[in-house]
């Protein structure tokens, strides 16, 4: 039996002049699934999560939001959606208690209910003892967990999360990616854009956005099968001469520094011995080299990387 989406987006495109900021964009969103959008600043996400949220207008194609229609019927999209933005937007001069009962009053929760949905959201949230706290005396991850409380304070369905842990620490980060895991248990559907690799593993689904365009679009585990190639760690004397080195072999796919080890991506398993052999002619000693799985950091390099080389073959014809 078909899942319920909770959005559906075709071919959706938004231009600024002669700027595309989002260059044709579909995919699909099942109710209570994780959706992450992943790719780096000015690669079209916040202006995709900003159409989904009825607060822009897109230029072309469309999409539905719980079933409404994001041109059409913003207002409605916005009345039963939960919206995080990249900027922390709550109120400083207010308590932790204050915004959150200024957002169940601009939510027109009623009178008789605010009382208890304010205490689960704090219990909900882990601020439990700092309800009298003004909220710009709080740390970074505390005002993220008041900003998610105030969100979901109507409890809406559908929830928007525009790079929500934004210079927060990896501790927090997981505390909170642990918030939207337990929503999305009762069916609460999530679509979070974010720069963090780590991060994206936690969403069901991944969409691979660069220069306004999707040019990935699955499960992590699915993504990294998929890579093309065969990825190796290298252990090395001298990592950063052996990158310089190997960039320049055309056996090479790619290779990117991973600490003080390199990741090396090859088109044939059998330049393996082509490669040690040139690194040991330009007196680099090799301590040790094995094929590994690939991360999503390897599988979005090697893929702007494919993008980066189609692009140039464009240019040059």
């Amino acid at each position: 039996m078909k899942r319920e989406n909770s959005v559906e987006v075709h071919q959706l495109t938004r231009n600024f002049g002669d700027f595309t900021a989002v260059d044709h964009i579909s995919f699909e969103i099942p109710k209570g699934e994780i959706f992450g959008l992943l790719g780096p600043n000015g690669a079209g996400k916040t202006t995709t999560i900003r159409m989904l949220c009825g607060l822009l207008k897109p230029t072309g194609g469309e999409a539905r939001v719980l079933g409404f229609d994001v041109a059409g019927q913003s207002e409605q999209v916005k009345r039963n959606i939960g919206y995080m933005s990249q900027k922390f937007s709550l109120y400083n001069d207010l308590t932790v208690y204050e915004n959150l009962w200024f957002y169940a009053n601009l939510y027109g929760i009623q009178n008789d209910r605010i009382k208890q949905r304010i205490d689960d959201l704090i219990e909900m949230a882990g601020l439990r003892g700092h309800e009298k706290q003004l909220t710009h005396n709080l740390s970074g991850a505390w005002r993220q967990r008041l900003a998610l409380a105030c969100a979901i304070v109507h409890e809406p369905p559908m929830l928007f999360l525009d790079e929500p842990t934004a210079g927060v620490d990896p501790v927090s980060r997981r505390e909170f990616w642990e918030m939207i895991y337990t929503m999305a248990g009762k069916g609460v559907s999530v679509l979070a854009t974010t720069h963090y690799m780590d991060e994206a593993e936690f969403c069901n689904v991944i969409g691979m956005m660069y220069r306004s365009r999707l040019i990935a679009l699955n499960d992590p585990d699915t993504l990294k099968n998929n890579m093309r190639g065969y990825l190796y760690e290298v252990d090395c004397n001298a990592p950063g001469k052996a990158e310089h080195i190997l960039k320049s072999l055309a056996e090479v796919e790619d290779v990117a520094a991973h600490g003080v080890l390199l990741h090396l991506l090859l088109s044939n398993e059998n330049e393996k011995e082509l490669i040690l052999k040139i690194l040991s002619e330009n007196q680099i000693q090799v301590h040790r080299i094995e094929r590994v799985l690939p991360s999503l950091e390897d599988v979005f390099v090697s893929l702007v990387d494919q993008e980066n080389r189609q692009q140039v073959r464009t240019d040059i014809e």
